[in-house]
């Protein structure tokens, strides 16, 4: 395992370094407790573990529709998580879905989702760095990103990987978080760092800049933080209020811990400054 790899595992399931639970066993328990059987799930009982991103959902569906998906398209779900895009475009678009992700626990977690949600058949997923995959060249129709290039710290390796993956006019579809125009320093923690020597941000011109010399041409891109600012600040409400309806679902602290309170304030405080931006855009290999 490199460094930077036990990094993103030492953040992203910080309570098995505590207290030596997996973080699948933590969340089976968790879905017991809730009533549900951990082996037979719907994807609205999964969503608050498996859409580890500002917009949930809809924001998945948004970029999906932005990039005309076509059913049967392969797709690699690059930084998957938990799986839930992997899980969301098989399911609503027909996509074959390639999940990949450096952070084993997390690859364990997606492959298990699948199976309980019934989309085992359609989702696939490989613990790798996205800059050096054991896939074959022209694997993929399409590469999708949501939050993770802000946790890649050699972004050029991972475009020439990604490209490589890539048919012939083959598409980049990216959420992402970038760096603000604001001068002050980033608030942390925040979902993606505990601290800033982690957090890979770049501007919106740097990241485009990056994608232009990796041999990818803008098809459409937009700026989404109104919108992402406004879905925060409706979950940091319902957070707050603590008493949400119905079963208690697991959520993102059975994966970040306590902190995960402070990472959504600050998020949160993070986007009505101006310190990040959320980006929405499409890509096609040149």
């Amino acid at each position: 395992m490199t460094d930077h790899a036990r990094q993103l595992d030492a953040h992203y399931d910080a309570p098995a370094e505590r207290d030596g639970q997996s973080l699948t066993a933590r969340l089976r328990v968790a879905f017991r407790e809730a009533g549900c059987d951990p082996d037979r799930l719907t994807l609205d009982e999964v969503a608050g573990i498996d859409q580890l991103h500002l917009g949930g959902r809809r924001a998945s569906r948004s970029l999906a529709a932005l990039g005309r998906l076509a059913p049967g398209s392969r797709v690699l779900d690059a930084g998957c998580g938990t799986g839930g895009a992997s899980r969301l475009l098989a399911a609503e678009f027909g996509a074959q879905v390639t999940g990949l992700d450096i952070t084993a626990a997390f690859v364990e977690v997606a492959g298990w989702l699948s199976r309980a949600t019934g989309l085992a058949d359609r989702t696939s997923f490989l613990c790798a760095d996205a800059a050096h995959t054991p896939l074959a060249d022209g694997t993929f129709d399409a590469v999708w990103c949501q939050h993770a290039l802000m946790n890649m710290p050699d972004i050029a390796a991972v475009l020439a990987e990604w490209r490589r993956l890539l048919v012939p006019g083959g598409t980049l579809l990216l959420h992402e978080v970038v760096a603000g125009d604001a001068p002050s320093p980033l608030r942390l923690p925040v979902p993606w760092a505990r601290r800033v020597e982690t957090s890979h941000l770049r501007s919106r011109h740097a990241l485009e800049a990056l994608l232009a010399e990796g041999g990818f041409a803008p098809l459409v891109v937009q700026d989404v933080t109104e919108s992402a600012l406004a879905w925060r600040r409706k979950h940091r409400r319902r957070e707050g209020d603590g008493t949400p309806p119905g079963p208690a679902l697991p959520g993102p602290a059975l994966i970040f811990g306590e902190a995960f309170a402070t990472m959504g304030r600050n998020l949160c405080d993070n986007l009505a400054a101006d310190r990040v931006r959320i980006l929405e855009g499409v890509w096609r290999k040149a």
